[in-house]
């Protein structure tokens, strides 16, 4: 009973992030300024780390959270970095 419904719940979170991940990549496309394209590459970073996580529990993998972790400091700094170029133009002072 409980392997069926962690079946299901996994199916449905897989679903769920990649219809996410399609709406960020349309808004990605499309958006109409910088910080639309620059939020939906940070949403996309967080929904990488969920499908990370989901298919660790999948797998039963312990390596599949540390990437999730590693994934989220690069993500963090990344956004940091291109916030801080877009509002001053330069990086590194």
């Amino acid at each position: 009973m409980m392997a069926g419904l962690l079946e299901g719940a996994l199916a449905f979170g897989f679903a769920a992030l990649g219809v996410a991940l399609a709406l960020n990549l349309w808004r990605l496309v499309r958006g109409p300024g910088v910080a639309d394209r620059m939020l939906a590459l940070d949403t996309m970073v967080i929904n990488v780390i969920g499908l990370v996580v989901l298919a660790g529990i999948e797998e039963g993998s312990d390596t599949a959270f540390e990437a999730a972790l590693l994934l989220a400091m690069v993500g963090f700094v990344g956004t940091v970095a291109y916030a801080k170029f877009l509002l001053r133009g330069d990086i590194i002072e």
